[in-house]
């Protein structure tokens, strides 16, 4: 049922470049598939499979498709990053496996995206997000693996803005894009040199981000700080406070079929509905 694997699907809106033959153009703004909204951990390998090949389907062919294909083990990461790429993916983003986190040192985590990015089909997009791993990919690894012809960039959703100017500064001679994880920090992540961004909050505010995008751009910085302010309490809201629940409860409420989250993960109480809405409403979006 199509409605029923997109409500288990939240994409996010992303502009990157992408390498292909050595040349580099610019992507159409697309959306990103089985990220960490998209509940990838509960759904099965045939169902995030199914979940990207429907979002093909539906997508503009000038429309940049980007999909989640991480696993714990390198051997599951390569065959899913292949099914994924065959699905229709023009590329893929690789989250940091993490249940071992204690021994995902730099030495492993590099041997695994470089066996990733040797046999995937399509260019790959390293994942760091430490809210729900535990783990930051080191910055000595993402350094030595922004050398790889196959590795594109990095999506970063740490927040640390210091971080993310110095991985700019450390890869600026390497064919290699930095991405900001989250809308909180768009803007920041724009200033010490990241080239988009890829947001949960896009799901409900995607025309108000792209907006962002463009004063920032523009160098329109005081236009492009007060919007990215009123961004900050309903992006926080629908990811570390509040989470999944609360985002697909603001994708009803701007007329988007948010749908129902996967068990273990609960609805919004009362309490907690109220509190969403407020993240919205006092910063005029509702």
């Amino acid at each position: 049922n199509f409605d029923h694997r997109m409500s288990l699907l939240l994409c996010s809106w992303t502009t990157l470049f992408v390498r292909t033959q050595r040349r580099m153009y610019l992507a159409s703004t697309g959306l990103v598939v089985q990220g960490s909204n998209g509940e990838y951990p509960y759904l099965t390998e045939e169902e995030r499979v199914e979940v990207v090949t429907m979002v093909r389907r539906s997508l503009p062919k000038e429309k940049l498709l980007i999909a989640g294909s991480g696993c714990e083990s390198t051997r599951a990461t390569v065959q899913l990053t292949e099914r994924m790429a065959a699905g229709g993916a023009d590329a893929v983003l690789v989250v940091t496996p993490s249940f071992y986190r204690g021994k995902m040192s730099s030495r492993a985590l590099i041997h695994h995206f470089t066996k990733v990015a040797d046999s995937s089909p399509v260019p790959v997009v390293l994942y760091s997000v430490p809210a729900n791993t535990g783990l930051e990919l080191p910055l000595d690894a993402v350094v030595e693996l922004c050398q790889h012809p196959n590795i594109l960039g990095l999506k970063d959703s740490g927040g640390d803005i210091t971080r993310i100017g110095l991985i700019v500064h450390k890869t600026k001679r390497q064919d290699f894009q930095v991405l900001a994880g989250s809308a909180g920090f768009l803007m920041a992540a724009y200033c010490v040199g990241a080239v988009g961004g890829v947001c949960a909050l896009a799901n409900v505010l995607g025309p108000e981000l792209c907006e962002l995008e463009r004063l920032c751009k523009s160098g329109c910085w005081e236009e492009a700080r007060l919007l990215q302010q009123r961004l900050i309490e309903p992006n926080a809201a629908v990811t570390r406070t509040l989470g999944v629940p609360a985002l697909k409860q603001a994708m009803e409420w701007f007329g988007f079929n948010g749908g129902p989250c996967r068990s273990p993960l609960q609805p919004l109480t009362e309490a907690e509905t109220e509190q969403l809405r407020r993240g919205f409403s006092t910063n005029g979006w509702l």
